[in-house]
């Protein structure tokens, strides 16, 4: 069964965003990884000193096929820091796996399926 890996910016730390609503979108999301025989797991993180400790346990702790790296860290432009070091922890900690991109919460599935 195909793995993907799904790292992305915990809803619930961004201002102005009604982020249980955001996290119910997200975890119905990872619900059709399923529907697709695709095993997958989340890790939301947030900008800050554990981001790099959660993403580097999250690589490592199978083989992942792809890893999507979701819009919320891509598009925010001050989260490019963010952004570059979780790129570069994909390669290291999981060079096997391709890198993905979504443009939303709702194409997760499909950013992933175009590298499985």
């Amino acid at each position: 069964m195909p793995s993907a890996l799904i790292v992305g910016y915990d809803p619930q730390a961004i201002p102005g965003v009604d982020g249980e609503a955001l996290r119910a979108a997200l975890d119905a999301e990872l619900a059709r990884f399923g529907e697709h025989g695709i095993d997958a797991a989340m890790t939301l993180i947030v900008f800050g000193e554990s981001a790099e400790a959660a993403v580097v346990a999250s690589l490592t702790k199978q083989p992942w096929d792809v890893v999507v790296v979701g819009a919320g860290i891509r598009k925010t432009e001050q989260l490019l820091p963010l952004f570059e070091q979780i790129v570069n922890l994909v390669h290291r900690h999981a060079p096997q796996a391709a890198i993905a991109f979504n443009t939303s919460g709702g194409d997760t599935v499909d950013a992933a399926q175009r590298w499985l």
